[in-house]
């Protein structure tokens, strides 16, 4: 599939339809589209990109905003960060998910050696490169290899052990809720090297507390480091997201590197402050 030939035309169609992502059945997020710049429909979703005065180009997958110009570096960079430079020595490096290539462009600024990003649909691959430059660049790396699977499948077929594995799932509701059980990350244990790092995002500390207690009862159980952090995303639901740092010895809090030059949220002070868990939050943990 060309993206670029779905598209209505080199510049995308003008427009003043209002695009509507529900976060609960009574509200949600909206956004006025200045011109779509995409529509199509792949074989596992409704893929759509618009351009927005507020965020710039946005994209949504079945409706739900996964990524714009404006806000993807505070999502990115706090899924990426924090385990790249608390890990002694990354090296190899596994993204589930991230077809939109943002975490890919956050990790391609350490020393890795090899990167694998294992996305499951090869449409949202090339409609983010036609509209969102940092991807094409880190497909064009060599140290890069995607492969194009469902990540339960590919994990539960590969031999490779990684020594940071970044899990960029879709929320934990509907046909992602696999990614968010405990057989996938007994899974992803194995995939570990010994001082292994796994983040991997956790939900909206609004609006997915359930999951929060179901899912840190077992992460609990597997990993003898399971830390919960925060950061905002201001398009997502709720605007406060959550994340989880995964681990057997790596330590969260002791660093290794510094975080590579120019990032516009990420540094050690705000990773610290990431970990202070608000009142609500230890409850559920506890």
């Amino acid at each position: 599939m060309s993206p670029r030939k779905k598209a209505a035309g080199a510049g995308g169609r003008p427009a003043q339809e209002e695009y509507r992502e529900d976060q609960t059945p009574s509200s949600g997020i909206f956004f006025k589209a200045g011109r779509v710049l995409y529509s199509g429909r792949s074989a596992h979703q409704k893929i759509e990109v618009i351009d927005n005065e507020a965020f710039g180009r946005v994209l949504f997958l079945d409706g739900l905003v996964q990524t714009t110009d404006r806000d993807e570096f505070f999502y990115h960079e706090m899924l990426a960060h924090p385990a790249l430079t608390t890990h002694p020595g990354p090296r190899r490096l596994l993204i589930v998910g991230g077809g939109d290539g943002g975490l890919l462009h956050q990790s391609l600024a350490y020393p890795l050696e090899r990167v694998v990003l294992c996305e499951i649909d090869p449409d949202v691959i090339e409609v983010s490169k036609a509209f969102f430059p940092w991807l094409e660049p880190g497909l064009r790396d060599g140290r890069v290899e995607l492969v194009l699977a469902d990540a339960d499948d590919f994990i539960g077929r590969s031999k490779e052990k990684f020594d940071v594995i970044l899990v960029d799932s879709s929320d934990p509701v509907g046909p992602s809720t696999v990614l968010h059980e405990e057989a996938f990350f007994r899974r992803l244990k194995t995939r570990l090297g010994a001082e292994g790092v796994l983040a991997a995002q956790a939900g909206s500390l609004l609006f997915h507390r359930d999951s929060f207690r179901r899912t840190g009862a077992f992460l609990s159980r597997l990993f003898r480091v399971a830390r919960m952090y925060l950061g905002p995303v201001p398009t997502y639901p709720g605007g406060m997201w959550c994340y989880r740092y995964l681990a057997e010895g790596a330590d969260p809090f002791r660093f290794f590197r510094q975080p590579p030059p120019g990032l516009r949220y990420y540094n050690r002070e705000v990773h610290e402050a990431a970990f202070a868990l608000p009142g609500l939050l230890r409850e559920d943990l506890d």
